[in-house]
């Protein structure tokens, strides 16, 4: 079975894995990353949910705002995902949040409408998406079906 990864790199965030026919096979929040570094965990992440069938990764595209509290860390971090990911040669490619809100109707909406959405999608998984602070875990999943959706990695 070939795994499909979507990522949302925020502090919330979460990695989504998806099959070939869109089903979510694993969701994990963002690690914390005070102990060990962030890419050192997402290799451990890889090798214990999908190792040898993750096809590639869709990851939200992290930008700066002026003033922004917190975004050399942030920063910092989400160059950790993208040098793991390449090291651990994971086709990447990286969505706009723009984009993959526009397609999936979330333009201009909060993050419980993904939340929602997601529930929609994927019923069987509502209870991972439940909690406001689950917006990450739904993120990830619709960042990874927009992905399959724009078949990229191919």
């Amino acid at each position: 079975m070939n795994l499909v990864m979507g990522v949302d790199p925020g502090k919330s965030g979460a990695f989504a894995f998806l099959d070939e026919s869109g089903e979510i096979v694993h969701l994990e929040d963002m690690p914390d990353h005070t102990d060990v570094s962030l890419g050192t965990q997402v290799a451990m992440l890889l090798d214990d949910v999908a190792p040898d069938v993750v096809v590639g990764a869709h990851v939200e595209r992290q930008s700066i705002r002026p003033g922004q509290r917190g975004a050399s860390q942030m920063m910092a971090n989400y160059g950790a995902l993208l040098g793991a990911l390449g090291a651990l040669r994971v086709p990447t490619v990286l969505v706009t949040p723009g984009a993959w809100k526009v397609a999936a109707g979330l333009r201009g909406k909060d993050k419980s409408a993904s939340r929602d959405l997601a529930t929609r999608c994927w019923p069987s998984w509502a209870e991972s998406f439940r909690r406001v602070r689950d917006d990450g875990r739904a993120e990830a999943a619709l960042i990874a079906i927009y992905g399959m959706e724009k078949n990229e990695l191919a």
